[in-house]
């Protein structure tokens, strides 16, 4: 257990809080972690929301940058109770003629399902795919002089490119560009923005690499997990803590905050500088998701029945369709087509649902705290691939912006990254310091997915921002 006055204290237990504590108690400093909710996990949770034996996840579902994470991979989750889920291909693309483009493991496989485009992708990828482990340790690392400066160029020079433009200059057909735009649309950027074209790679190279896993039984597995192994180390969790004043934090020598720059706004009135404060408030937020989860009383049927081979289906077509998608809502408007990312997770995990049955999890972006109802919409999209879709559906929940953001006041707006991911946003001097992570009060920091290397579930902003209080503090 931590001490009566712990040499730390984390807010949130999110992915980076988690990470941020567990860094901080592998160093034997006493660490305790403060979490408003009565479960541990903030984007890392199941539930039951549509009938019994349902098992959804609320909000993280697939792990692409989880078992690629430098700090994930330098765990043994797997002897706190976490299993990972592989599915054949990791990913399906279904088209309008009835067939769908599969994303498996190894090059082999892509230049069957692609040919010379296969290649052409191969080699925009090969940067990552040759030397992963160094090019994931500089770009989920904290901003810094690059210590491996012609690998990181060579990455770069495609990946700062608009993933638009990268893939109709080096990708001749329209399966492979449509594959390519879905991996560049979890960017969560218009995809005629300079640097969208690196999410796709990165993703990309993770599937043919290491597959996109699901966590065995729900994502809050994964959270039980870092609490078990944050436990292990001496670290105690304190759930049902919301924490609205500074008051309520007890007294250490670091602070970590897993909380967005809104409110930490709210939280530091009176705490920090005043045009502090006034940037807090001030940074960007991206667009809002709304997602829904559906019980099935079987798999979803595909026109394309190679989709059935996957966990996550890219559900909007052609590159051209999903550009429009993804570029309507930076210009303010609810996409009529959606771009919808499903995931299906029953096929390979069945205990998640009855016998038989089936759980499916999709979300497709939308204006940040748009009201729109984009429930029949995303419906239509999958029915376009999968006639007879809404036959087989047995209960529906739905999760609007405003509904995300009040099951976790991280998501404001419904923005579960934590604001936009343009990378000159998060890299260059984020909320106007060269080093984001710190606050101007001495022994606190910001952890959270606002500051670099941004959203995804890889505990690399909480372990930068605790890699940084060690070094300040306890060093």
């Amino acid at each position: 257990m931590a001490s009566e006055k712990p040499d730390a204290v984390v807010v949130g237990s999110g992915p980076n809080g988690l990470a941020a504590a567990i860094t901080l108690a592998r160093e034997g400093l006493s660490v305790l972690v403060l979490e408003g909710d009565e479960q541990v996990g903030g984007g890392l949770r199941s539930a039951e929301l549509t009938l019994p034996g349902f098992i959804h996840d609320i909000c993280a579902c697939v792990y692409a940058l989880g078992v690629a994470s430098p700090f994930f991979r330098s765990l043994d989750l797997g002897s706190h109770g976490l299993s990972w889920v592989r599915s054949p291909a990791a990913l399906a693309h279904p088209l309008d003629d009835g067939s769908a483009v599969l994303l498996r493991q190894g090059m082999e496989g892509l230049k069957e399902e692609l040919g010379v485009d296969g290649e052409a992708l191969g080699r925009l990828m090969r940067p990552i795919l040759n030397d992963r482990e160094r090019l994931m340790e500089q770009l989920l690392g904290p901003p810094r002089i690059p210590r491996h400066p012609i690998l990181l160029a060579r990455f770069g020079l495609r990946a700062i490119l608009p993933a638009a433009a990268l893939a109709r200059s080096h990708l001749r057909g329209r399966r492979a560009q449509a594959l390519f735009a879905g991996l560049a649309a979890h960017s969560v950027l218009p995809l005629e923005r300079p640097g969208s074209a690196a999410v796709g790679l990165i993703l990309g190279a993770a599937a043919l690499q290491g597959g996109w896993p699901l966590a065995k039984g729900g994502s809050q597995a994964l959270a039980l997990a870092l609490k078990r192994c944050l436990e292990s180390l001496g670290g105690e969790i304190r759930t049902g803590c919301w924490v609205r004043s500074p008051r309520e934090i007890p007294g250490a020598k670091a602070l970590l905050l897993d909380l967005t720059p809104r409110n930490l706004a709210k939280l530091g009135r009176g705490l920090f500088p005043t045009g502090y404060v006034q940037r807090l408030e001030a940074h960007g937020l991206g667009p809002g998701a709304f997602k829904m989860d559906w019980a099935l009383s079987e798999p979803i049927p595909w026109r394309a029945k190679e989709c059935l081979q996957a966990a996550t289906v890219h559900v909007g077509g052609t590159l051209e369709e999903i550009a429009e998608s993804e570029r309507s809502v930076w210009q303010g408007k609810a996409p009529q087509r959606p771009f919808v990312l499903l995931v299906q997770p029953t096929l390979f995990d069945p205990g998640r649902a009855p016998q038989g049955m089936h759980v499916a999890w999709a979300y497709c972006h939308v204006p940040n705290g748009s009201s729109q109802d984009m429930a029949h919409r995303i419906e239509s999209q999958i029915e376009r691939f999968a006639p007879g879709f809404r036959e087989i559906i047995l209960a529906r929940s739905v999760w609007t912006p405003k509904r995300l953001e009040g099951h976790n006041p991280n998501y404001v707006g419904g923005d579960f990254l934590g604001g936009s991911q343009d990378p000159r946003r998060l890299f260059l001097r984020p909320l106007g310091r060269w080093v984001p992570y710190r606050t101007p009060l001495k022994g606190c920091y910001i952890c959270s997915s606002s500051m670099p290397p941004g959203g995804g579930v890889h505990g690399m902003c909480g372990y930068n921002a605790a890699s940084l209080a060690l070094k300040d503090l306890f060093r």
